[in-house]
């Protein structure tokens, strides 16, 4: 089986990387002519574009071969302003050639391109081209290479065999000690280190004139390798890329990463816009070199091809078991209007627009329905003039674009709680989610913290999904959130009534009102600049970058040079290469690359030049809708919290309300149990149970019933007094056959006589409550019972109810903690999940099955506890329980003394 391998070249523009594709398939047979960009007669300059300007702007493929190595390579946009592109192929690289000029050295994009690399853990081989021209330098420029990417770049087109390895060896610590030793370094070591990104073998030649090129392909059929995988292996691909064939064929271009894809295999997946599970056939598979093609059946794992027969697919996604990509991290900064003909339908070119946007997603089309405008979102002006030749080229309209604005974006400053109701008619939502600072630059993650007893898994992965989907925007400007973790922390929703939909909008309008509530933070894109002037003219530069709101690092000299290095804000920086040229009359170079986003400089300033009124934004409402007398009405933002249904998850967590009693240990556990995880729980379980060994072995007198009024209770790591409390009555609400069918041994028993476990529970509840001295109510389901009325029975200590036909036992509780819940201290105990949440949310305690259990449990032994201790003396007297006077009688019988003849004496 022939090694496979996908290599991509990637270069800083006009540093000779096509030209060095194109002198790699020529030596491999691949190709019979070489052709020239400026000549416009590359293999790989495919469209007429890139013939016209000699730059490359979308990435292709070509197959060679070298000795059994059968290599895809793919050649990237070099230009910055179609990195976008570029990056998108990197995530189906198994190694990456980059190409940096000999004459122009180590660029800014270079250092972009090599940050890129790192993050997505691809192995480099570096060809340093144009050595030919006059003025390189080999020895300055690896100096260069250690200096500003990374120290284990090895020059590998030295002849002296014992200097490679010593510098070879110099990359890892185990690998000196063995060469020191044995004196020898092994090809399979070499791989190992440079599938690690330990090593970075450096090429030197030059492209154009073929020199060095088979040198340097030696080097890739060397030191390359490819990972095994069974036989097996499910399939998995990864889509990096979708355009169109000349007939107007839809496109998607995949790597297979694990087992094989075939003619007529159906491929699945979800379209984010539809919001729905998409299932297509795959019609061909198509294996492209250069602007030709071939059809195969089959295309097998570490394969580039393109397929037809998908309409949702989109870049980064993952198909089989692939996962979906991150977000890449070069963006565009600028929008545009886009200026249509007066005879042009804009609806139309909006369609349009919209296929361009799925080869391009950064564009970011967006659709202004007030002012009936489109906009775009482009990194530069070549970019720029390149859409427009595009657009006429395939639409036959001529466009031009407005003026350039910055994309700025948001963010939050503190922890914040957003809550969003939707209950219009015969529809019910409501989420609450805990909207969070994060690091700069991390974009934006979604979790879920609710329990799944409050909230099904299923909803809680829709609220999930909604989250994801959505570009949600902020509230100063309207821009785009980012930056910020978000929790789904609870949620609700109605057996009947609830659909997909309700939660979408619940979802949304959370995020709008916790960033309405939150102290938003408007942010802007940031160069990261190298500036290089004369050194007379330092202190001119200096004093530009300060006046645009900038920051540098103290200046470096480099012989007659000065170097500033630092951040500015785009909106300030983006023209003043003109003004560095002019200045330094030609002299002065300067390279930026985008940092990322920080505060913005002139936020007040900039809100109020936008005029964003978020209130007005229909199409991203921040409030609520409630429903009350069969109608749904809007509340607003700063109004949700008085109609919302749940409590607020982020004042339990920080505050304790100063009227609030919890009626029994068992409770408090409870109320905390419902907001944690499962592994937070069962640290607390082993924590609890530690602390009641400690406290049963330091015991020396307990009184079980104490006064709760002067009880402290500790929450949060604070302790709240309530002894100036009124103390409440206490009743408790049980689920009986939901209780007996959750203990295990009640379960058993009702297998045999379902009579039996009724009785056997309420006889525990009896001994529960003649200790807990509460009002407990124990209720049965008797709802199947054809005429039944409902019965009320008073069962020694207890009420147990049975309810009327066509009533359940969850109704009857929901009913009666309605009616209470809010005057007395009411706790239910059932494990139902969506009884808990309506229960909840009538300001009532819950405790699950295996919670009363346990408290039933605590209880029966605290008072066996107290009765042991307090009856442990060395002998049980008969007078001990008498009272003083009778057992001074009693004592005086025992002893013979005759209390008659006592009187008559006195």
């Amino acid at each position: 089986m022939n090694k496979k391998l996908v290599i991509g070249i990637l270069a800083h523009v006009d540093a000779g990387k096509t030209t060095l594709s194109e002198s790699m398939l020529y030596q491999s047979g691949s190709i019979r002519k070489l052709g020239r960009v400026d000549k416009g007669d590359a293999f790989l300059d495919t469209y007429e574009l890139e013939r016209e300007r000699g730059i490359t702007i979308f990435s292709k493929q070509a197959q060679l071969s070298i000795d059994g190595l059968q290599i895809t390579l793919l050649d990237t946009p070099g230009h910055v302003d179609f990195s976008a592109e570029m990056e998108r192929t990197l995530q189906v690289l198994d190694y990456a050639i980059l190409v940096i000029s000999g004459a122009d050295g180590v660029q800014g994009h270079t250092e972009t391109l090599w940050k890129l690399l790192e993050r997505y853990h691809i192995p480099v081989f570096l060809f340093i081209n144009k050595m030919d021209q006059n003025g390189t330098d080999e020895a300055a420029l690896m100096n260069e290479l250690k200096k500003r990417l990374d120290e284990n770049c090895v020059d590998f087109s030295q002849t002296d065999t014992d200097e490679l390895n010593e510098s070879i060896a110099m990359c890892s610590e185990a690998l000196l000690e063995q060469y020191l030793e044995s004196g020898e370094i092994e090809d399979t070591q070499i791989r190992n280190l440079i599938r690690k990104r330990n090593l970075f073998p450096c090429y030197f030649g030059s492209a154009l004139k073929v020199t060095g090129v088979d040198e340097f392909m030696r080097g890739i059929m060397n030191y390359t390798e490819v990972a095994t995988e069974s036989e097996e292996a499910k399939f998995g691909a990864k889509v990096y890329k979708i355009s169109r064939d000349d007939q107007g064929n839809r496109l998607t271009y995949i790597k297979v990463t694990s087992g094989c894809l075939k003619v007529k295999d159906l491929l699945s997946g979800r379209d984010r816009r539809k919001e729905k599970d998409w299932e297509e056939k795959i019609n061909q598979i198509r294996i492209y070199s250069g602007a030709k093609f071939e059809t195969v059946n089959q295309a097998e794992r570490g394969m580039i091809c393109a397929v037809t027969g998908l309409s949702q697919t989109y870049p980064g996604e993952g198909l089989g078991i692939e996962r979906d990509s991150d977000i890449p991290i070069l963006e565009p900064v600028l929008t545009y209007q886009i200026q249509l003909p007066e005879d042009c339908e804009v609806h139309s070119m909006l369609e349009k627009l919209r296929q361009l946007e799925e080869e391009e997603p950064l564009l970011h089309i967006i659709w202004n329905e007030k002012l009936g405008e489109i906009y775009a979102q482009i990194m530069g002006e070549v970019q720029m003039e390149v859409l427009k030749s595009l657009i006429w080229e395939r639409f036959h309209v001529r466009i031009e674009f407005g003026k350039g604005n910055i994309v700025y974006k948001e963010t939050i400053r503190q922890p914040v709680e957003g809550v969003g109701h939707f209950e219009p008619l015969r529809h019910y939502a409501e989420v609450h989610l805990l909207l969070e600072p994060a690091e700069a630059g991390t974009g934006l993650h979604f979790f879920s913290n609710c329990s799944q007893d409050t909230l099904d898994l299923n909803w809680q992965r829709l609220i999930l999904t909604h989250l994801e989907e959505n570009e949600h925007c902020g509230v100063l400007t309207g821009s785009a959130i980012t930056d910020m973790h978000i929790t789904l922390t609870t949620g609700k929703a109605h057996q009947k009534h609830t659909e997909g939909g309700d939660f979408r909008q619940a979802t949304y309008r959370a995020v709008r009102q916790g960033l309405k509530k939150a102290e938003s933070i408007l942010l802007e894109p940031y160069y990261s600049y190298r500036l290089e002037v004369p050194a007379d003219m330092v202190g001119r530069a200096m004093t530009d970058i300060q006046r645009m709101n900038g920051s540098f690092d103290t200046p470096l000299q480099d012989g007659e040079s000065a170097i500033l290095t630092g951040s500015a804000p785009v909106v300030t920086m983006r023209d003043y290469q003109t003004e560095v040229i002019s200045y330094t009359k030609g002299r002065g170079r300067l390279s930026c690359t985008l940092e990322g986003y920080k505060p913005c400089h002139n936020q007040e300033e900039v809100v109020k030049e936008v005029g964003y009124d978020s209130e007005r934004d229909l199409d991203n409402p921040t409030g609520s809708v409630f429903c009350a007398h069969g109608a749904g009405f809007v509340v607003k933002w700063d109004e949700v919290e008085n109609y919302m249904h749940l409590q607020s998850t982020l004042e339990s967590k920080e505050t304790v309300d100063e009227e609030f009693v919890f009626p029994t240990a068992a409770a408090r556990r409870a109320s905390t149990y419902l907001e944690m995880t499962e592994e937070d729980q069962k640290e607390l379980d082993a924590m609890v149970e530690a602390s009641q060994r400690k406290r049963e072995a330091a015991r020396k007198s307990y009184a079980y019933r104490k006064d709760f009024s002067n009880e402290k209770i500790a929450v949060n790591g604070s302790t709240k007094s309530y002894s100036n409390k009124k103390k409440q009555k206490e009743y408790l609400l049980v689920d009986g056959y939901n209780i007996i069918f959750a203990w295990e041994e009640l379960n058993e028993l009702a297998q045999v006589n379902m009579d039996a476990a009724r009785g056997c529970l309420q006889d525990v509840l009896c001994n529960y409550q003649g200790i807990k001295k509460c009002e407990l109510i124990l209720v049965f389901d008797a709802y199947k019972v054809e005429g039944f009325s409902g019965e009320i029975q008073k069962y020694h200590n207890i009420h147990v109810v049975y309810t009327k036909e066509a009533e359940t036992a969850d109704q009857y509780i929901e009913k009666v903690a309605h009616e209470i819940g809010r005057k007395y201290l009411v706790t239910v105990a059932t494990s139902d999940g969506t009884e808990q949440v309506i229960i909840r949310g009538q300001g009532c305690h819950l405790l699950s099955a295996k919670e009363l259990k346990e408290e039933v449990e605590f209880a029966n032994k605290e008072l066996r506890q107290y009765y042991s201790e307090d009856t442990s003396l060395e002998r049980n007297y008969l007078f001990q329980y008498l009272d003083k006077d009778t057992a001074r009688q009693m004592e005086e019988v025992r002893l013979g003394i005759n209390i008659s003849e006592q009187k008559r004496k006195k």
